[in-house]
């Protein structure tokens, strides 16, 4: 070859070489400027991307919630090569959050935490629809890891609530239902340290007796400095051997915690949980009870009081008593307000 014909080869490679150099340049620039420079901008938006979603419904699924800049997320995350299954996940979107950003965190599922707020719960179906509320994962599937784990750690099915305890907890949108329940149920065995424990074994209580106790206690009274008494009151009919007469457990006997007046069919309910029939602590708790109740159950003051009745003003506090016609005299006055009221059962 001349060396005419070679510098013209050399000279045609240095400029294929240099247009490929400007390409990339460009195209990065090109991507800088429709993806790194845009940002999306509107309100707080949460961005659900399902197991099992195709990219046609992730692409939908970017545009409905976040518009225009949904798009470029979409092409965004497409280049960087993101995954449908990597994808799945829950993401908050917020005012000013850049394009390439959102599609990083689809590309590598950096999920937000969402909050499961767990309260005011008296059932397992309650408990299954609140921790599931704000998850993937629906309540059947939450029931269904509750018997898959519970009985492993020596739960019987009735004391599955004292496996449990009410707070604000935080979970990837896609956790399963057994990692629902174990995070949970770590959490209860971290609150049943060797201290409490210990407490309960000397009123001769296992952690569960205890959160049986406290769980009648929440029912009984909703005024928290009264739970401690109401707490030894029943601490000392389990002493003396005498039943608990517990009107809360006879609302769950019935299943309906609405009753306003007990009466003597409601007494005669054949349940394992009426404690007006069957002396000792029912089969397992009656809901799921706050961390301060246990604690009010554990450090309850000595008293001597057997009998509790509303008071007649109804303000939702205790009359105490050790003595039975005081308590007589009591529970008559409180039945003549109901009657003053025309308060009866379903009242």
């Amino acid at each position: 070859m001349k060396e005419k014909d070679k510098k013209k080869q050399r000279k045609g490679a240095w400029l294929f070489a240099l247009s490929i150099i400007i390409g990339a340049i460009v195209a990065v620039g090109l991507y800088a400027v429709v993806f790194m420079t845009k940002c999306y901008y509107g309100e707080k938006q949460w961005v659900y991307i399902p197991a099992g979603a195709t990219e046609q419904m992730v692409k939908d699924t970017l545009e409905t919630r976040l518009g225009d800049a949904g798009i470029n997320v979409y092409l965004a995350w497409r280049a960087l090569k993101g995954s449908e299954s990597t994808a799945h996940g829950a993401y908050l979107i917020k005012s000013g959050d850049s394009v390439v950003d959102i599609a990083r965190r689809l590309s590598h599922g950096l999920q937000t935490p969402v909050k499961v707020v767990i309260n005011n719960v008296r059932t397992m179906e309650q408990l299954s629809e609140r921790a599931t509320a704000t998850i993937e994962c629906r309540p059947a599937e939450f029931l269904d890891a509750c018997d898959s784990v519970l009985p492993e750690y020596g739960f019987k099915k009735a004391e599955y609530p004292a496996a449990f305890l009410p707070d604000t907890y935080e979970f990837y949108w896609t956790a399963s239902g057994d990692v629902v329940v174990k995070r949970l149920l770590d959490y209860r065995n971290a609150f049943w340290n060797e201290e409490r424990r210990t407490k309960a074994k000397a009123l001769n209580l296992t952690p569960v007796g205890v959160a049986t106790v406290a769980s009648i206690v929440e029912e009984e009274t909703n005024k928290s400095d009264e739970r401690r008494t109401v707490a030894r009151l029943y601490l000392n009919r389990l002493k003396k051997g005498m039943k608990l007469q517990a009107d809360p457990t006879v609302k769950y006997a019935v299943g309906d915690f609405s009753l306003r007046r007990i009466t003597s069919k409601h007494l005669a309910v054949e349940s394992p949980y009426n404690t007006y029939l069957y002396a000792g602590l029912p089969p397992g708790p009656i809901r799921l009870v706050d961390k301060s109740t246990l604690d009010a159950v554990l450090d309850a003051p000595e008293n001597n009081y057997i009998y509790m009745c509303a008071k007649p003003d109804f303000s939702g506090r205790h009359n105490f008593t050790a003595d039975y016609a005081t308590h007589i005299k009591n529970a008559r006055l409180y039945h003549e307000a109901l009657n003053r009221r025309n308060i009866n059962a379903n009242s």
